[in-house]
């Protein structure tokens, strides 16, 4: 544990000192062509034709950064699938380059200073036209193409390669949860669409997942990918166990909370196993937000089961934990299950009295006439 967040520590610091290092080099070149425009006659027209010319640098020195650090897939057949390698394309051309400049050799790097020259020449009027502005405006452009491509290259090295996984792994779930709903397992296909919706960044996870989970089932179930594994697991044994639906209730009943999620995981798979009255309970009163979720998974598995009264409970126990500013919260995957559930329930049906008819008063009789 110590370990850990020494990790977590310089892993932050290290974060910190290169935004740090970042906004140093910007602002230093930011600076330098501030001090410059100042001491021009027209300053203003200085300083935004330095800024086009900074700006329009780093997008290429980006552009060109980014196109040297995509990532590539990896081929290899013992390569786990989906996964990325860092582009070498960068360290084969600085390979060609060093060999070029050998072959060439250093006579040749004279036109460099008269190339730099003619740039900055024709950059010269976008700055004020006067000599300083010659040799600053070639400055100007190596600085920020220089750092826009190191700023584009890092990125792309250190993030993309990130995010191109997780997409995969999100497609791959969403995938596995459209298998799992052809094969009528309605309860494991939205389990897989909200894990790959948590991967995508589109819904927020359950939090509170007991780490002391895996240690509380039977060792036969263990499994080494964590709460979410170890609760499929039982899950797709749940129809092939010899347990019956008292057995599962007492499993509810024993309170802790690893027998709780295990019995709710048993009531996902099985739901003739499943038991109403134990899923309120997690939904209403859960030890945590990963219990409260596989309650409703249970429940979204009941839904063609439940009677009228049944449903109804279900339906208020759920909307109370909507509205409750300590229950679901809102956009999560908790969230975005029970208002399925809510959706796929009969409406509640509320008895309208019957109206009374409405009464006439008696017109009164004429009096009698005298004749």
């Amino acid at each position: 544990m110590a370990r850990t967040r020494r990790r977590a520590g310089t892993s932050v610091l290290l974060r910190r000192a290169q935004w740090t290092a970042a906004g140093v080099l910007t602002g230093t070149g930011l600076l330098g062509l501030l001090l410059f425009a100042l001491g021009r006659e027209h300053a203003w027209q200085a300083l935004g034709g330095g800024l086009v010319i900074a700006g329009a640098s780093t997008v290429l020195g980006g552009a060109l950064g980014f196109l040297f650090g995509v990532p590539r897939v990896r081929s290899g057949s013992g390569e786990p699938q989906g996964s990325y390698a860092p582009n070498t394309n960068l360290e084969q051309v600085s390979d060609w380059l060093t060999k070029v400049l050998l072959g060439v050799g250093l006579t040749q790097l004279g036109s460099l200073g008269e190339r730099l020259h003619q740039l900055g020449t024709a950059l010269a009027p976008a700055l004020g036209g006067a000599d300083a502005s010659v040799p600053f405006a070639a400055a100007l452009v190596l600085y920020f193409l220089v750092l826009g491509f190191l700023a584009g290259w890092l990125v792309t090295r250190l993030a993309l390669p990130r995010v191109l996984t997780e997409t995969d792994e999100a497609l791959d779930l969403f995938l596995a949860g459209q298998d799992r709903d052809r094969r009528g397992d309605k309860v494991g296909a939205d389990d897989l669409r909200m894990r790959a919706m948590q991967q995508l960044g589109v819904l927020g996870g359950s939090a509170d997942r007991p780490a002391a989970l895996a240690a509380q089932l039977p060792p036969a179930l263990g499994t080494p990918a964590g709460p979410d594994g170890v609760v499929a697991e039982v899950r797709s044994t749940a129809k092939r166990s010899a347990l019956t639906a008292e057995q599962v209730r007492g499993l509810f009943a024993d309170g802790s909370e690893g027998c709780r999620i295990q019995a709710l995981a048993l009531m996902q798979g099985d739901p003739a196993l499943a038991d109403l009255p134990s899923v309120l309970d997690a939904i209403e009163h859960p030890r945590s937000g990963f219990e409260q979720y596989h309650a409703l998974l249970a429940a979204r598995g009941l839904l063609s089961r439940l009677p009228d009264d049944g449903a109804q409970r279900l339906r208020n126990a759920v909307a109370a934990q909507l509205v409750d500013p300590q229950g679901i919260p809102y956009g999560s995957d908790r969230s975005w299950l029970a208002e399925k559930i809510l959706s796929r329930l009969p409406a509640a049906s509320v008895a309208v009295p019957a109206q009374a008819a409405p009464v006439v008063p008696a017109q009164p009789s004429p009096p009698p006439s005298n004749s």
